[in-house]
């Protein structure tokens, strides 16, 4: 598949909050795990709605009726991938049709990246207003992944995503019109139990 032609428009962001797996390797709705005083899905919401404002998605799945009644009524708008099964294509697919018309790209962040805040975020939002057509995406590890901003040219691909393999495919794809932006503290995420005791204990330390 080739990348789509850019388009041209004011440069509306809006944001999809990819939090619709089952955490089987945690044991438990990792998104209402407690990290400081809130879960990792209010952290991930928290640093969204920083730089979104109101045009933040939530996409939420397995476990749904639990997660959505842990959030105030009014925080952001959601919406159930009842094909969360598939995978998190069907997620990116389910947020970015729910987006606004007007949204010129969509920052897809997920919910288990707990130090990624809104200062972090904003550095990408920056790059990506800076250059509106550029896709823009978190370098880390070695690796291109989220968060990411992917302009509107970009949003029929992310649309045509299937399976497990997420929007790096689509980063590859593009490599000659994404810009990197380092952040080091998206490489942290959690997948078990004790990933989170660990950084909860070296969030003491420090």
């Amino acid at each position: 598949m080739q990348c789509a032609e850019a388009s041209h428009g004011a440069p509306r962001l809006g944001a999809v909050v990819l939090a619709a797996g089952a955490s089987r390797r945690f044991g438990s709705p990792k998104q209402m795990a407690r990290f400081g005083d809130r879960s990792l899905l209010q952290h991930s919401l928290a640093a969204a709605s920083a730089v979104a404002a109101e045009d933040v998605i939530l996409v939420i799945g397995a476990h749904a009726a639990e997660i959505a009644t842990s959030l105030p009524g009014d925080a952001v708008s959601i919406v159930v991938n009842r094909a969360w099964k598939e995978g998190i294509a069907s997620s990116i697919r389910t947020g970015v049709a729910r987006l606004p018309a007007a949204c010129e790209g969509a920052l897809l962040l997920l919910a288990d990246q707990p130090l990624v805040v809104a200062d972090s975020l904003q550095r990408l939002v920056d790059a990506w207003r800076s250059a509106p057509q550029t896709i823009v995406a978190a370098r880390y590890a070695n690796i291109s992944g989220a968060p990411a901003i992917f302009p509107r040219w970009c949003f029929a691909d992310l649309s045509c995503l299937s399976g497990d393999e997420g929007a790096r495919s689509l980063l590859h794809r593009c490599a000659d019109r994404v810009r990197h932006v380092e952040l080091p503290e998206a490489a942290v995420d959690i997948d078990r139990p004790e990933d989170l005791i660990a950084l909860q204990a070296a969030r003491e330390q420090s």
